[in-house]
């Protein structure tokens, strides 16, 4: 089972306390640092100091460390035009020696589009479709050679198809609860598929499909790694578990039902239950940033167990 951090720096996060988590993310033996892309907080959260851009983050990163993982869960296609997300993302592959993954979806927070004059497209899921066709055409086109695209919503015309990534190929993730379009998308572009805040039920309903769709393909339905974001609330006792919760501005209980929360030995047994059903990789969504203490805490008794 990998163990990865997933952070949501909109809520509140300046770079610094970034690089700090991402730090303590290798340091401590994680797989990877992901973060998402939203440009505005949720919910009762201030923000502040203000929004960091995902991929002028992860560029950072890839300079300042040397051996975790670094992604999106998930870039907002609504965000960036495919030709230049192609180019960031090939070009912080390479800034970080090869150790960048993407995760792309369609967009779907039409306030944070209002607040910074971003076009929220009624039809994003055909333009999702399309991203991936011409990010990954791009990547795969051989050095020498011109990509062309005439789609619906993008037109490409001799593009060189540079730079490539340091990967031969860089891993593409793609996630959701959609029924059918969604595990049909994954089948044809993803190596990962990826589903935030699921039941270990819904994560075995939608795991079938993808597999299903995949095999319809021409795939195998293991040719995809599987994976969960679910939020983190750890605690040495019962004590530090509402303490964490109370930070955080959510309830024990609900945190239980709905997350990995609780004791370490309960933590441990509820990825085994996702485990059951097909996940072999869990994003730990950290909440509470400057809590270094709860990323140690995971690390010794919930990653110690899990390899």
């Amino acid at each position: 089972m990998d163990l990865r951090i997933f952070t949501e720096p909109q809520q509140g996060a300046s770079y610094d306390t970034l690089l700090t988590v991402a730090k303590a993310t290798e340091d401590l033996g994680f797989d990877a640092f992901f973060r998402s892309d939203h440009y505005l907080a949720m919910g009762s959260a201030d923000g502040l100091p203000g929004p960091t851009d995902a991929w002028i983050t992860l560029a950072g990163l890839a300079r300042e460390t040397r051996r975790i993982r670094l992604g999106t869960l998930m870039t907002a296609g609504t965000f960036r035009l495919p030709g230049v997300l192609a180019i960031q993302v090939a070009q912080v592959d390479r800034m970080s020696g090869g150790r960048v993954e993407l995760g792309l979806g369609a967009g779907w927070f039409e306030e944070e589009h209002k607040a910074y004059g971003i076009p929220f497209p009624k039809e994003k899921f055909g333009r999702l479709e399309e991203q991936l066709a011409i990010i990954t055409g791009l990547w795969e086109t051989e050095v020498g050679k011109t990509f062309d695209f005439d789609g619906t919503y993008y037109r490409l015309t001799d593009s060189p198809a540079l730079p490539k990534p340091a990967q031969e190929k860089l891993p593409v993730l793609i996630g959701g609860h959609g029924a059918r379009r969604t595990p049909r998308l994954a089948a044809k572009y993803a190596d990962e598929f990826n589903i935030p805040f699921a039941s270990v039920a819904d994560s075995e309903r939608q795991f079938g499909r993808v597999r299903a769709a995949a095999e319809e393909a021409g795939r195998k339905g293991d040719d995809l790694v599987y994976s969960n974001v679910l939020v983190a609330c750890v605690g040495k006792d019962d004590a530090e578990v509402a303490r964490r919760a109370a930070v955080i501005g959510r309830e024990v209980d609900e945190l239980k039902e709905n997350g990995l929360a609780g004791s370490p030995a309960e933590v441990v047994d509820k990825i085994g239950r996702y485990a059951a059903v097909g996940s072999s990789r869990i994003y730990f969504q950290i909440l509470d940033l400057d809590d270094l203490d709860h990323l140690e805490l995971i690390a010794s008794e919930v990653q110690s167990q899990l390899g």
